[in-house]
């Protein structure tokens, strides 16, 4: 006859505390961040941003307030075209290049997909930022 043991370990749970990033004020969306603005809180929330490097240089999307936690959706990379500038539309299919002048109709930064008014016909294109400032379409 085979006997079944059950053996039962209990685990409690051990409280770790980590560090996350706060800010130090009150930094308004569309702000860039520096090293000045943040510092470490010690506790531990889901999705809070533990490493301050990771937001240095970043632009806030939204409006951080002090002593809360920083998530990564919180902030972005900074924005190089505004909505109404004049930006250089590029059209570019080997060998031919094309380039006219547009009215940027969104903001964002360099790989973002924007829509852009074509200055010349009056007709609205998407195009992707590129480093540089200009918008390459497709």
């Amino acid at each position: 006859m085979r006997r079944l043991v059950l053996s039962l370990t209990l685990v409690a749970p051990i409280a770790v505390q980590a560090d996350i990033v706060v800010s130090t004020r009150t930094i308004r969306a569309k702000e860039i961040i520096s090293v000045v603005d943040l510092e470490l809180k010690p506790t531990d929330i889901a999705g809070a941003v533990t490493d301050p490097d990771l937001l240095i240089g970043q632009e806030a999307r939204v409006a951080l307030y002090p002593g809360r936690p920083i998530r990564d959706t919180d902030v972005g990379p900074p924005a190089i075209v505004d909505r109404n500038d004049l930006v250089v539309l590029v059209f570019s299919s080997q060998p031919l290049s094309i380039t006219t002048e547009g009215r940027a109709l969104g903001r964002g930064a360099a790989g973002d997909r924007i829509r852009v008014m074509n200055l010349s016909s009056r007709t609205t294109v998407s195009g992707r930022i590129r480093r540089d400032g200009q918008v390459e379409v497709k």
